[in-house]
């Protein structure tokens, strides 16, 4: 289900049109009520609602809300203070600063997200997931599938590049079916050699092959009554989908070296970095176990494909490192701009092994766009070590030369991209002004009151320029 709408509830009008318009911006749908008694009916339809957003004047409205909507994300614009008087119990899942900055407003609003899924999901784990991080239309569209299919029997093929988060969907399938309490038994069938595999899924007798010194289940017996997860399944052999065909026909199977036949009730979610169809054409994969298995297939859009997710992913694996007690550290804006251009072929596998790497060659730090790795760097854009300490120097031409953009061989959301260019030219502007709007503007160019505008529009007033909101 897709939860897109949010309910402000906030008597003042500039305060109010403040936050709708910003919200507006990050495209979610908005209702503005003015008290409780508004929003307590506003919960009467609460399907669509992302979350309750509460002015601070109106800090008390927690318990009736959490009364009226226990599963609803509450979220308070403005000072944590208002909610002294808030018994614990009934606290809110986070505070949104005001003036707003978009990365933080975006984690907020990512964290209400699987604060939402997971509490309407029947109160499961707030872990199920946390690795599908994104607000991208593709994030977006596999949790509505996983929403669809995951309460059924159906057997699922997950599609997409290695490191794209295949087996993520498939625990998050698992863990949303009716199936949540029994077994999830995942088995990569391209890492176990052929003549292994049959014993490894079906299990063998004492005595039934040279080292098989005892009888040992298979993952199929392990997985009874739960999900079996075939990764690989493109690697696996001919003899091997035969026989796999016949267990997804019958619903039974033979250990190696026995004759007795065991019944099974597992559910088959596979997996693959391969093109099926074309493997299909040249004799290396059975058609009809692909059609066994593609009742409902799920394809995973490349990190390249959603490069919009990268900031919030990068979030996620710092918090995770600092969770794990791993240590920490903070890229720059102009490193994670540089991030999005890259084309990422391990995807978020590949990216989570950056962030724990910077993480360690910078521990507690900040890493800029020099302190990448040459690789991730924009192409064909020398980067000194320390740009910023030469730049006042530096002739205009040059500077304009040295890092000049080069077009992504496939193509770039221009209009986006020149809004977060501008976005973080003038709040550098800002703090190398020490927030002083007059001379921002004069470091930028334009006209002050052109610039109060753009503050405005991306929620980076300052308290001079945001009095009364």
């Amino acid at each position: 289900m897709a939860f897109e709408k949010i309910l402000i509830v906030e008597a003042d009008v500039q305060r109010a049109a403040y936050l709708k318009s910003i919200l507006r911006f990050i495209e979610y749908a908005v209702e503005v009520v003015p008290d409780e008694d508004a929003a307590l009916n506003a919960l009467d339809e609460p399907k669509s609602l992302l979350a309750v957003i509460l002015g601070v004047a109106h800090a008390e409205s927690v318990a009736p809300i959490r009364n009226k909507a226990a599963r609803m994300p509450i979220l308070l614009a403005g000072d944590a203070s208002a909610l002294n008087g808030v018994p614990a119990s009934t606290k809110i899942l986070a505070t949104i600063e005001l003036p707003a900055r978009y990365s933080l407003l975006s984690d907020v609003l990512h964290k209400a997200q699987i604060f939402r899924e997971t509490s309407n999901a029947g109160g499961r784990s707030v872990e199920l997931f946390r690795s599908l991080v994104g607000n991208s239309r593709a994030v977006k569209h596999i949790r509505t599938l996983i929403d669809q299919v995951a309460d059924s029997e159906a057997n699922v093929l997950i599609l997409g590049e290695s490191g794209t988060g295949k087996e993520v969907v498939a625990r998050n399938l698992h863990y949303h079916s009716s199936r949540r309490n029994k077994p999830f038994v995942p088995v990569n069938c391209g890492a176990i050699p052929t003549d292994l595999l049959e014993s490894e899924l079906f299990g063998h007798e004492k005595g039934a092959f040279t080292g098989a010194i005892s009888a040992r289940q298979g993952r199929f017996e392990m997985a009874e009554n739960g999900t079996l997860f075939l990764d690989e399944i493109g690697d696996m052999s001919m003899a091997m989908q035969v026989k796999l065909l016949r267990v997804l026909q019958e619903r039974t199977f033979e250990r190696v070296g026995s004759n007795k036949t065991i019944t099974c009730n597992v559910r088959i979610l596979a997996a693959t970095h391969r093109n099926l169809e074309q493997a299909i054409s040249t004799g290396d994969f059975r058609e009809d176990l692909f059609y066994r298995l593609n009742v409902f297939p799920i394809d995973m859009a490349p990190l390249r494909d959603r490069v919009e997710d990268v900031p919030l992913l990068i979030n996620e694996l710092v918090a995770r490192i600092e969770h794990e007690k791993r240590g920490s550290v903070r890229l720059t804006p102009a490193a994670v701009m540089a991030l999005c251009q890259y084309k990422w072929p391990g995807n978020v596998r590949e990216l989570a092994n950056l962030i724990e790497r910077m993480a360690i060659l910078f521990p507690y730090g900040i890493a800029d766009v020099a302190d990448l790795p040459e690789k991730f760097r924009p192409e064909g854009t020398p980067i000194p070590m320390d740009l910023s300490a030469i730049a006042d120097e530096m002739p205009a031409p040059m500077l304009e030369l040295n890092m000049d953009p080069r077009l992504p061989r496939d193509g770039i959301d221009l209009k986006e991209h020149l809004s977060n260019l501008e976005y973080s030219l003038i709040k550098q502007a800002l703090d190398e002004s020490d927030g002083v709007v007059a001379h921002a503007a004069r470091r930028l160019n334009m006209r002050r009151t052109t610039l109060v505008e753009k503050l405005r529009k991306y929620g980076l007033q300052r308290t001079e320029e945001s009095a009364g909101i």
